[in-house]
């Protein structure tokens, strides 16, 4: 990524996995897993619930849910920690999750795919 692009275009190169920024972010994640101590299943849903509370965008929901699935967590799951956090992180942090996991995974509102 270079420094003679446009703000637009920096921030477009991010959000497609570009650049630096990403890199140090995918280093951050190394062994996470590992050093957790948790069962696979368990950390993704963690996580699953962390992004819930932290009110992240589809973005972050797209690779997390990507893991999620390969270690068997499901639908049922993610609506499981969604109910279960709802209480404490609130009803719009909720919505917004499910929202958010819908269109990572290129869903649209009605639950059919994505144009």
């Amino acid at each position: 990524m270079t420094t003679d692009m446009a703000p637009e275009q920096m921030l477009g190169a991010v959000a497609r996995g570009d650049g630096p920024v990403l890199e140090t972010l995918a280093q951050m994640q190394y062994d996470t897993l590992g050093r957790s101590g948790l069962p696979e299943r368990t950390y993704h849903l963690v996580r699953i619930a962390a992004l819930a509370a932290m009110g992240a965008p589809p973005a972050s929901y797209l690779v997390n849910l990507a893991m999620a699935s390969r270690a068997g967590v499901t639908v049922a799951d993610i609506q499981g920690v969604l109910t279960a956090v709802a209480p404490i992180v609130g009803g719009p942090r909720v919505v917004a999750a499910a929202g958010a996991s819908l269109q990572a995974i290129g869903v649209g509102d009605d639950g059919s795919p994505a144009e």
